[in-house]
């Protein structure tokens, strides 16, 4: 198992299951993805509305890597969705980030009334290659429902907030079932979840940090985590997760620690 391992989309694209999430990295943005490429990594997880685009991009052409090697998300924010400019978005964000296309374009979060419109334009833009995927964040099942029942193109991924105290089981369950794959975003639980008792045990047990338990847990759950550091020492811990396994029985442990509890918004009543 190496650092780059992938899983296979629905549309045939293999999506590495590690990435750097980029959220509030702010102005340590560009030396937090070289240091990631540095170690292996070869998914960068952005979105317009964090600010950060420029750097992610500065970084990944200083690093010398192949553009073709390195998977890049980005994110339709809400505004953009309800301004009826979801191309402008998606032309700026290739702007910023220096790139004739992303590999995987988001909607951001289901906005009423919008993420259907929305959904037809970024079809369009994939069809055109500025996006070689396109996928949702934050959806519930009913939007998904929703989503599907008016377009031809599944979703090939939803990103959500995933941890042990929140395994949105059901959730995956249904992504499973349409061919989606599920991305975690906060895959530690915001470091919420770092004392639960099951996990510093496993820790012990293992000999790894509780980071490196939890993102194997979710690793083996078939979920594609983007763990977000600005911290060259914790990006590189973060990494190492693909030379050990959890046992059937530790991964019970795991799965048992779901509480529903979420640490960011929830799509059900966000408000911005």
């Amino acid at each position: 198992m190496r650092l780059n391992q992938s899983l296979e989309l629905n549309n045939g694209l293999k999506m590495p299951v590690l990435g750097l999430g980029v959220y509030k990295s702010g102005e340590h943005t560009k030396e937090a993805v070289l240091a990631a490429l540095e170690a292996g990594y070869r998914h960068i997880d952005a979105a317009s509305v964090y600010g950060n685009e420029r750097e992610v991009g500065d970084a990944i052409r200083e690093s010398g890597i192949p553009r073709e090697e390195i998977f890049v998300t980005t994110k339709l924010w809400n505004d953009d969705m309800r301004a009826g400019i979801q191309r402008e978005a998606l032309l700026r964000s290739l702007e910023k980030l220096q790139m004739d296309y992303v590999d995987l374009y988001l909607l951001h979060w289901p906005v009423a009334d919008c993420y259907l419109p929305s959904w037809n334009i970024l079809e369009e833009l994939q069809a055109e290659g500025k996006t070689k995927s396109i996928g949702v964040s934050n959806f519930q099942t009913r939007h998904l429902d929703d989503l599907m029942a008016h377009t031809d193109i599944v979703p090939a991924v939803n990103q959500i907030e995933c941890h042990p105290y929140l395994s949105q089981e059901p959730l995956r369950s249904f992504c499973r079932s349409k061919g989606i794959q599920v991305t975690a975003w906060a895959p530690l639980g915001r470091t919420n979840v770092f004392e639960d008792p099951v996990i510093t045990e496993l820790a012990g047990v293992y000999d790894r940090t509780p980071a490196q338990i939890i993102l194997r847990w979710e690793i083996q759950n078939g979920i594609i985590v983007i763990p977000k550091s600005v911290h060259r020492e914790r990006i590189i811990e973060n990494s190492k997760v693909f030379d050990f396994e959890l046992k059937p029985e530790d991964m019970v442990k795991m799965n048992s620690l779901n509480k529903d509890q979420r640490f960011g918004p929830s799509p059900d009543t966000f408000d911005f």
